[in-house]
């Protein structure tokens, strides 16, 4: 005969033992503090319009004094206005700046052509009042000179730039070339400076903090 089992036999084993406790959990590390959000792009229609704006002006500036130029001057004509600073000497230029590539008329007016397109892409993004008046000069100049290019003799798409205001030791240059000139300025103090095209505003704490999250 087999010995009658003890009471404590028949408990089962899990009963005699205690719970085990769940071991302790590391302190969490704090949550990481979310960055900043970016400011949404304002394209609202005052920047739209403030862009037309310059660009109309810019444009219409310039097709108004070549149109003063060649129905009051002839070609090769010098007209002293501040003497020794400033003249208008009526030229009609084939080529670029400083006369480069005066055999390349075409290629110029597709670059222009070109570049009005690619700033008139980039409005969806414009979200800065100073971008506004940078890309309005940079298209009216655009345009200004492309319309001499499309229109002007000898032939459509070929025709010569008309250029007047003369500095000394300096290229003679018309009002479209002083547009984009000043907007190419505009632009690179923009940048320098840290604002987006969407008016976004891009500072060392920024980078900084950008840096320590990746």
């Amino acid at each position: 005969m087999t010995d009658a089992p003890s009471p404590d036999a028949t408990q089962p084993a899990d009963a005699t033992q205690p719970a085990p406790q769940p071991a302790p959990q590391p302190a969490t590390q704090p949550a990481r503090a979310a960055a900043p959000a970016t400011r949404p792009v304002a394209r609202s229609p005052r920047l739209l319009w403030l862009f037309a704006a310059f660009a109309v002006f810019a444009y219409v500036f310039d097709q108004l004094t070549k149109l003063w130029v060649t129905g009051t001057m002839t070609e090769g004509e010098r007209i002293p206005v501040l003497p020794p600073l400033l003249h208008w000497y009526y030229i009609r230029n084939s080529g670029a700046a400083f006369s480069i590539g005066e055999n390349i008329t075409w290629v110029f007016t597709i670059i222009m052509a070109a570049v009005s397109v690619a700033i008139l892409l980039q409005l969806r993004k414009l979200g800065s009042a100073w971008w506004a008046l940078a890309l309005g000069l940079l298209l009216g100049g655009a345009l200004g000179n492309l319309t001499d290019r499309l229109f002007r003799e000898p032939s459509f798409a070929m025709g010569h730039v008309v250029d007047f205001i003369q500095l000394p030791n300096f290229a003679i240059f018309n009002i479209a070339d002083s547009a984009v000139v000043s907007s190419v300025v505009l632009i690179c103090l923009l940048t320098l400076r840290g604002i987006s095209l969407d008016g976004t505003r891009h500072t060392k704490d920024t980078k900084d903090a950008v840096e320590h999250d990746v």
